[in-house]
């Protein structure tokens, strides 16, 4: 992302000030020892089919809870049998059969799970062939590979706690389980692992998705480094003579979004110490990336507020234009792992807001997001429908934290809900693009399933507009067909189907 070329492509709107005010919600604490220092993500869909996005947050050594929405930011803790369970760490909400309704993986201390979803928030065990040995699971991302009928799933598993040399060096290995007709086949190890907090499975400009690893450098100590698994037959790691980069970093989340509309995805990895915005390197064709200009404002290194000076240590991460003025903005939760003596103990949120010229500044204080709770996975999402994203937080040893989003709203929106048919109803790998008609290139989004800290959503994307009234938007479907551009007025929620 260059800043050069921003200042060219975004509009030239006012800057204001977001704004979150808290909202009480019902008491839930991710808790445990050390096997739960990590983990806590949070999963957001719509699970009663009224529109409104439920929360499933995990709960460590404490009982999984779901957070049923009943509008205007009102939520009652409303949790069936099968999702009330212990030694979660998180969860990610998709398709997984087809049929329309939103099921669950579920990552743990433990079995993984894969639960099927049903009517009114009602879920029951698969029988689809999936087992799962008891790992220490953190990191999760899933996608459709060709003409299978079921998705390919990534599980990044942390510290191997059987072995007797652990837990440096002892990082367990990653494990993918591919479909063999309408069941899954036995998983294929991917090694070596160097113990994963996020991944994602996204096209990265090789025209299919494969699959990057974030991992926490804590453990690997020495010989590991961030991982890009190549998808073929047999899955291998790229290499320098692939372009890739050797990159190192106490790896936490991971997001991506084309952030100055060039059509490549920047990414963005949370760490202890400086978080990592890293561009394609110009006139790369392989999976090479740079780290952006410390000018540009997303290093997030230290804590704004608290007075404590240490690095700062981030977790989930997002992106979304939280005041619908056409820039999208970076929200990163924080907090120390434990106790570690060198990083910073109060350690608030970031909410990095991008200014018309292309940097972020931070405005979590004056936002009303400078929690000094130890924050773990979160949701950046509208869980109210107003067209602003909201965000909640789920936080170690404390309880989970929800702020309902007043920022003055800077422009228009929309929500775009992709209907695609069996099996990949959630049409994971298209692209949505949308003009605005200013002459800027389109925005374009990826619909992916993984990424941030043990927890992601399900739901419509969400476009900040600025001022347009009208917008063009068509999808590139995951089977390679494009739709018609649909002419759109703002402010709603769309529906596109292949």
């Amino acid at each position: 992302m260059r800043p050069e070329l921003l200042l060219l492509l975004l509009p030239a709107a006012a800057w204001a000030e977001p704004r979150f005010d808290p909202v009480p919600v019902p008491e839930h604490i991710y808790a445990g020892g050390w096997e739960h220092f990590v983990g806590g993500g949070i999963a957001a869909f719509d699970c009663s089919g009224d529109g409104l996005p439920e929360l499933y947050a995990a709960g460590g050594s404490n009982p999984a809870t779901l957070l049923r929405n009943h509008g205007a930011m009102s939520f009652t803790a409303d949790t069936p049998p099968d999702l009330a369970l212990t030694g979660v760490t998180g969860a990610y909400p998709l398709d997984i059969d087809g049929d329309g309704l939103l099921d669950l993986a579920v990552l743990r201390v433990g079995e993984n799970l894969l639960l099927k979803g049903g009517p009114g928030c009602t879920f029951a065990p698969f029988d689809i062939g999936f087992a799962s040995d008891a790992h220490w699971t953190t990191a999760f991302a899933a996608t459709w590979e060709g003409a299978s009928t079921l998705p390919t799933l990534a599980f990044g598993n942390y510290v191997n706690r059987d072995d007797p040399n652990g837990p440096f060096r002892a990082c367990d290995v990653n494990q993918l389980y591919r479909p063999d007709g309408d069941r899954y086949a036995p998983p294929l190890t991917l090694a070596p692992g160097f113990c994963p907090l996020s991944m994602l499975f996204s096209d990265w400009g090789g025209g299919r998705a494969d699959l990057r690893v974030s991992n926490d450098r804590h453990y690997y100590v020495s010989g590991g480094e961030e991982q890009m698994w190549a998808m073929d037959p047999t899955p291998r790691l790229y290499g320098p003579q692939d372009g890739w980069q050797s990159h190192k970093l106490w790896g936490m989340g991971i997001a991506s979004r084309d952030l100055d509309r060039d059509g490549t995805d920047e990414v963005m990895m949370t760490s202890m110490g400086d978080q990592r915005l890293q561009r394609r390197m110009a006139g790369s064709t392989g999976p090479a990336f740079e780290d952006v200009p410390f000018a540009l404002g997303t290093t997030a290194h230290r804590p704004y507020a608290g007075g404590d000076g240490r690095p700062s240590t981030g977790w989930h991460v997002a992106f979304g234009d939280v005041t619908n003025d056409g820039r999208d903005d970076i929200f990163i939760a924080k907090g120390n792992v434990e106790q570690m003596p060198d990083s910073a103990w109060e350690d608030p949120n970031n909410l990095l807001v991008q200014q018309p010229d292309g940097t972020f500044v931070e405005m979590g204080g004056p936002a009303g997001l400078a929690s000094l709770a130890r924050g773990r996975g979160a949701v950046l999402a509208d869980l109210d429908n107003d067209g602003l994203l909201d965000i909640a937080v789920l936080n170690r040893r404390a309880p989970l934290e929800l702020w309902r989003n007043v920022s003055p709203p800077e422009g228009h929106w929309l929500k775009v809900r992709l209907m695609a048919g069996a099996p990949n109803t959630q049409a994971v790998g298209a692209r949505i693009e949308v003009d605005d008609g200013t002459g800027q290139p389109p925005r374009r989004r990826e619909v992916t399933v993984g990424g941030g800290h043990a927890g992601g959503s399900a739901l419509p994307e969400h476009f900040g507009l600025g001022p347009a009234e009208t917008v063009l938007v068509r999808v590139l479907w995951p089977n390679g067909g494009a739709s018609d551009w649909i002419e759109t007025a703002v402010d709603r929620e769309v529906a596109i189907h292949p």
